[in-house]
Formats: structure tokens, C-alpha cells, sequence
């Protein structure tokens, strides 16, 4: 995944994770694990990656399974940026 270091990033900077952040890897659980990320956190996260990686977001794109996991983020991402 290339881009799993710019959305750790992305997501240390949107909900200000602090040296917490170094230890996220693709595995690391995000719904639920973080307590920043909650529903108004997910909507900043959404906007901040259409604007990092030049996307647009649809609402049927983002389901629970997206924000299982920073892989899983990161492999969303990858994906609508090839699209």
C-alpha cells in the first residue's frame, strides 16, 4: 500500500494523534479504537482526503468496513486514486 504513510499522517494531523500515531500500523483498528474519530472526526477524514489525494467521495463509497482499519482506509484510498 503506498499510501498508508500519508494517510497515517492524515489522520495523525485531522485528529491531532500526537506521537500516538507512530504506532498505527494496517492493522491498527480505527472505528471505535480511537476515541477521536467519531462521526463529525470521519466527515473532517473524508474531506481531507479529497483534498490530499484530488478525489471526490461519494456518501455510498464510505461504509463501516472503510474506517475498519488504517489498511483498510489506505487501500480505499489507493483505490480512488487509480479510479
Amino acid at each position: 500500500m503506498a499510501s498508508i504513510e500519508k494517510v497515517r499522517q492524515l489522520l495523525a494531523e485531522v485528529l491531532e494523534l500526537g506521537d500516538r500515531a507512530a504506532a498505527l500500523d494496517a492493522s491498527t483498528p480505527l472505528l471505535g479504537n480511537l476515541p477521536e474519530l467519531d462521526s463529525m472526526a470521519v466527515v473532517a477524514v473524508i474531506t481531507e482526503i479529497e483534498e490530499r489525494f484530488g478525489v471526490v467521495i461519494e456518501d455510498d463509497d464510505i461504509d463501516a468496513e472503510t474506517f475498519e482499519t488504517l489498511g483498510s482506509l489506505a487501500t480505499f484510498v489507493d483505490l480512488k486514486v487509480a479510479a
